[in-house]
Order: C-alpha cells, then structure tokens, then sequence
C-alpha cells in the first residue's frame, strides 16, 4: 500500500481528547505553587518535612505519604486520563500489588486470559497462594466472561490490546456486564499498549485505569513506574491509603522524569503510530511473514472496535515469521537499528521473542493456547526515520530466508 492509503487507514478513529497537549504540559506544573516561581516542578529530594506544630504541616509530612514532585505528575495523569484522581507506584506490577490488596481472603479475580506475562504470573503464583481465586477468560468472547463471573468475584481485569498477540477487548461491553452482574466488581483496565492519548478507560465504563508507566507514558526506557487513575472518592482513599501503607512508592527523580515524558506524550504516539502502520503494511505485503497482528489493519478481527473505542494505535506490532524457531532467532539476531531487548513504548524501536523472553512465565500449554509460538515475534516500533525501520525489517527478513523475495 502507498503512503496515501496508509493515511487513509488513520482515519476512521476517535477524535483526539480536547486539549490534551495543553493539559500534558500545563496541569499540575503551575509555577504558583513554588516560591521560586519555577516553571519546571522542582525535584523534592527530601524525605521528611517541617511541621508548623504537631500534626499541623504543610500537606507534606513524610516522602512515602506524599512528595511534591510525585503530587505534580499525579494531576497532570489524572488530567489526561479524564480522571478525578491518579496515584504514582513503583512499578507496573507495584500498581496491580495494590490493587490486588483491595480484596481480601475468598475473594474472586477474572482476568483476561492473554496479559502481560508479569500480571500472568502475579496472580496465578502469588495472589493465589494468598487465597484469592483466580481465574483466566477470554474477555473477547462476552459469553465466556458472563460464565466466568461468580458470587465471589470482586475484580475484574482487562488487558486491551493484550500483549503480545494483539488482542482488542470491549471495554464498554465487558464493564457493563461485570457492574450488572454485581455493582461492586471493579473493573480495571491495563492500559499500557494505548497511553491515555490513545484510550480512556474510565470513560468507557472501568473503575481504575492502570499503567506501567514504564513504556508509553514515560517514553524514553529510563523509568520503572506504575500509574492509577480513577473517579470514586472512597475507592481513592482506599488506594492512597494502600499506596502508604504498602510503601510502593517511585523515587521524585523518577517522578520527574514521568512528568516530562507527558509533556511530548501526543507527538510521540502520533509518530508511533504513523512508523507501527507503515511497518505493518510493509510485513503483511511480504511473502516471508506468515501473519501481522495490528489493530489498525483491516485483516485484524477486531478493527472496527479499536477504532470505536480508541483515537488510534500504538506502535506494537505482532507477527508471525514463516519459518520455525530458528527463523525466529536468525531474524532477531540480524536486526542491526532494532534492538533485541523486552520493554516497550520508549523512542527507540525493539524486538523481542515473547515465548523465550517476557512470557517465560506463561505456563507453556497455555502460551500454545493463546498462539505464543515459536515464531511469534513482538515489535515496539519506535521513532527513528520510517524508511530506516522498514530497511532493517527487510534486510533481516532477507538473511533470514535468503530464498526468498
């Protein structure tokens, strides 16, 4: 496909939420709120804070608690996830910890059946042996969920896209049948893949939206983070009150740097979308790839609901290359611009084999279930030059299968 059909296919998706770059750059960095005026939020390095008298402070009494520099990347999260709230966590994993200790022992957990292999391994191995049931769905398939609710459950988590195989989930959909069947189940929705200016969770239903900001949000592959937002009052005090009393809390360097990475957030997704599409096209019109999962194709099964519920895609790019397991690895070890490493969302692009690497932990029947194969490969498709991208991809494909054209 040219590039003008490739601009045709961006089209078609939600418009972009109003005034989303002025709130990334302006919400909670107001310069007022510093004697100095600064108009970069300062870093708060210290722990602990002076009190005017017992118990009487300036709203800051001990880092953990609350942290001027995390207060300021808190608002401006929330700002852009349309949310009343948000709250800062130490990791992605650290952000569904706390979530997690909302329940109690007996307590039920529905999760989507093809997540991030961390979350997989969180509550299968962990949250489990604390006496919570867990249990696995494909949240894609409404029946399947309405079968998987019970009594007991009281938490119902989505992945959409999921990762790594792509997965579109309805997020509108699968709220309103978890909340009929029992008002109290809280929804929350992983929004990682999307970033909040491409998906807002909250607005389609959910109770939290969750992050690890480690990727999109932040940006530049130099932050482990977690992000909550929401809009119930008693649900945040809860959390607050969780994200003290667990201690789960990022560093005001790291909070700094998260805070920044927003204030770019807009023109990168743009860019990684733009670069993901471009790539996409390229590898589904070419005979050494089995199969390109992308939610901006057509081909994908799920295209016409991202476009519902989305403003657009970001660059994760799922394919199968032809071939078996050795094609897999020759492939990725010839990539020269893609570098061969786990993560994602940051500017650089990256390449990963989810079977042998960020889902190890996926049990080996289910990662087969799923279709986590031996030649399933992941792309984080980043920044650089759309030409240079596509000239790497090809020159790997080719010694990969250098039969083929």
């Amino acid at each position: 496909m040219d590039s003008l059909r490739a601009a045709d296919l961006m089209e078609g998706f939600q418009r972009e939420f109003k005034s989303f770059a002025t709130d990334a750059i302006h919400v909670g960095q107001e310069p007022e709120q510093w004697n100095s005026m600064a108009v970069v939020p300062p870093i708060s390095l210290s722990t602990t804070f002076k009190q005017f008298g017992p118990g009487n402070h300036a709203g800051f009494e001990y880092s953990r608690s609350g942290n001027p520099t995390r207060n300021c990347l808190e608002k401006a999260v929330a700002a852009l996830d349309g949310a009343k709230y948000c709250l800062a966590l130490a990791s992605g994993l650290a952000a569904t910890m706390t979530v997690t200790h909302l329940l109690k022992v007996g307590d039920g957990i529905v999760c989507m059946n093809d997540v991030y292999g961390g979350t997989n391994r969180y509550f299968s191995k962990v949250a489990s042996e604390f006496g919570l049931e867990v249990s696995l769905a494909d949240c894609t398939q409404h029946d399947v969920l309405k079968a998987a609710l019970k009594p007991n459950t009281k938490l119902l988590w989505i992945e959409t896209p999921t990762n790594p195989t792509m997965k579109v989930v309805d997020i509108e959909a699968c709220s309103k049948i978890a909340h009929e069947y029992n008002k109290d189940i809280l929804v929350v929705v992983d929004n990682t893949f999307m970033s909040a200016y491409f998906q807002r969770p909250l607005a389609l239903g959910a109770d939290i939206c969750m992050y690890s900001a480690t990727k999109y949000m932040n940006g530049h592959s130099d932050v482990v983070m977690g992000l909550l937002s929401l809009n119930q009052d008693h649900l945040y005090e809860r959390l607050k009150f969780l994200q003290n009393a667990l201690g789960a809390v990022p560093s005001p360097f790291d909070c700094y740097l998260c805070n920044r990475g927003l204030k770019t957030l807009h023109l990168r997704m743009k860019q990684h979308f733009s670069n993901a599409m471009a790539v996409a096209q390229f590898l589904e019109a070419d005979p050494r790839v089995e199969k390109v999962i992308f939610p901006g194709l057509p081909s994908h099964p799920q295209h016409e609901l991202m476009k519902k519920q989305c403003t657009g895609c970001p660059g994760m790019v799922t394919f199968y290359i032809k071939g078996n397991l050795e094609h897999a690895i020759i492939f990725l070890r010839q990539l020269k611009m893609f570098v061969l490493a786990e993560s994602l969302g940051g500017y650089e692009s990256l390449a990963e084999h989810p079977g042998m690497m960020t889902h190890t932990s996926v049990p080996e029947n289910e990662r087969a279930l799923l279709g986590i194969s031996d030649t399933l490969i992941r792309l984080s498709v980043g920044l650089e030059d759309e030409k240079d991208i596509i000239e790497d991809l090809d020159q790997a494909l080719s010694k990969t299968h250098p039969q083929m054209k």
